[in-house]
């Protein structure tokens, strides 16, 4: 399997990866900022099957052809693509600031959705599409102050999932959308501070990790709540 993993770096994101090079029948490419990071869980791959990008994916985007030409060095198709970088401030909407306001925008909507495009080539019959949502974006859910955009921002990738989903039916390429409640990582601290959640990084990156190889067997276009508490 030929896999991408985005915000790879630490939390989920860095589980996922350890998870999915551990099968030395995956190819393992890796996005994120933070080069030490990445190479770091390059070395520890006792596979040797992890490759890596490190800049900024939210710059990356602006040049699609560079970007499609460097993911295209790793892999000549990719079979699962997980959008797992995520940003969070947690503010009163009327205090956000303009560049936080964009930051999560992009960093939780556009950039995934221009991914997702650039990647296309790549993609085929059998791929699979994992987004990574937020139960602060998930209908119908416990809504919390401080989140609004980044909760909206979210809710924007579920419902391009589903959009996705039929409109690549065709093509037999799967999205989906898993909408990750609490998990004790960076981002869920900054979100709740003090509240411990149920979950670590890595018990929620061994589910991801299965539904990504398994989950388009059983759904398409679909946005699952993963969450056992509140706030989730």
């Amino acid at each position: 399997m030929n896999i991408i993993i985005t915000g790879a770096s630490k939390g989920i994101g860095k589980e996922l990866s350890k998870l999915m090079s551990g099968s030395p029948d995956n190819s393992v490419l890796i996005i994120s900022r933070a080069a030490n990071a990445l190479k770091s869980i390059k070395e520890d791959s006792t596979n040797e099957n992890v490759s890596y990008i490190a800049n900024d994916l939210n710059h990356l985007v602006k040049s699609p052809e560079k970007l499609l030409k460097m993911v295209s060095g790793h892999f000549s198709h990719v079979d699962i693509l997980i959008n797992n970088a995520g940003y969070l401030v947690r503010s009163a909407f009327g205090e956000l600031s303009a560049s936080d306001e964009e930051l999560m925008i992009n960093t939780n909507f556009l950039t995934p959705a221009r991914f997702m495009r650039i990647v296309l080539p790549l993609l085929g019959r059998g791929s699979h599409v994992v987004n990574i949502g937020s139960m602060a974006g998930y209908q119908g859910s416990s809504k919390y102050p401080g989140l609004a955009l980044y909760g909206a921002a979210k809710a924007g990738l579920a419902s391009l999932t589903e959009a996705l989903a039929a409109e690549y039916a065709d093509e037999g390429i799967k999205f989906n959308c898993l909408s990750i409640g609490a998990v004790q990582t960076e981002m869920f601290e900054t979100a709740f501070p003090g509240f411990k959640a149920p979950l670590d990084a890595e018990q929620m990156a061994k589910f991801v990790a299965w539904f990504a190889l398994n989950g388009q067997k059983y759904f398409n276009g679909k946005i699952l709540p993963v969450a056992v508490t509140n706030p989730g």
